[in-house]
């Protein structure tokens, strides 16, 4: 699958600004509810972890996961059920062991087929659309890393995964609020980094969102407010999608507030 490919691609920009860093970074705090780098990696390293064991069958993904599940149920958050299985991995080694896992698990999904059924949290799905949905994570979590360094990500097209993702998630933004989903779904016309236009839904002049696809991946992952980017919207529907927009599993959870994530000068 290209799509494992992209995870790789995506973990490797993640890992090239993180290398050389001094010890005390990791545990600076990112604009992501003060989770610091190592918070970041650690969050990265046990799903990628859950999703390679995914492959490995029910059971195995049972065994895996039933701990972290049991800890939610107790209402700790999803930070505080990482770190009994981390066992004070931190630092330069949780980097190491991250990126290591990163690659394992894109080489599993590399071979595995596409279509095939696999165990999550939740809803089973394909393989593919798990390997889309860490490709989906470590690009988000990443960009609060990026932010905290006052770095741009050199973006590249393999963001369209998560472009197609947002869009696919259109529904589950309004039925994860409990509200009825409005239809038509807005036409969606997006801008890749290379200058590629990609299209999404039925052409509509009243019901639209027109923009670069960076800044849409953004919005629907919940790493910028609507109202911090440059994107088009046109129609009620379009709107109301974007200002609650989230492509992502788990409780409905509002976007950051205007001016909430940004990069540090």
């Amino acid at each position: 699958m290209q799509q494992a490919e992209d995870f790789r691609a995506e973990s490797s920009a993640l890992a090239n600004i993180l290398e050389d860093l001094p010890v005390s970074v990791f545990h600076q705090p990112t604009l992501f509810k003060d989770w610091t780098i190592d918070h970041v990696l650690g969050h990265l390293h046990l799903f990628n972890v859950a999703a390679l064991t995914s492959i490995k069958g029910p059971e195995a993904f049972a065994e895996f996961i039933d701990p972290v599940v049991t800890d939610m149920q107790m209402g700790k958050s999803i930070l505080e059920c990482q770190f009994p299985w981390l066992n004070g991995l931190t630092g330069p080694d949780l980097f190491k062991a991250w990126r290591k896992g990163a690659d394992e698990c894109a080489d599993a999904f590399a071979l595995a087929d596409p279509k095939e059924r696999v165990k999550w949290i939740g809803p089973d799905m394909s393989t593919l659309s798990s390997i889309t949905a860490r490709q989906m994570e470590t690009w988000a979590h990443g960009q609060a890393v990026f932010d905290l360094l006052g770095l741009d990500r050199q973006e590249q097209d393999r963001i369209r995964n998560i472009a197609h993702l947002g869009n696919a998630t259109f529904g589950w933004t309004f039925l994860n609020r409990k509200e009825e989903v409005p239809a038509p779904a807005p036409y969606l016309e997006l801008t890749g980094p290379s200058g590629a236009v990609w299209h999404w839904n039925e052409p509509q002049d009243d019901n639209v969102v027109r923009g670069q696809a960076v800044e849409f991946a953004q919005v629907v992952t919940q790493t910028r407010n609507i109202a911090d980017t440059s994107l088009s919207v046109t129609g009620d529907t379009a709107r109301c999608w974007m200002e609650n927009a989230q492509c992502f599993a788990g409780p409905p959870i509002s976007p950051p507030a205007k001016g909430q994530r940004y990069k540090a000068t």
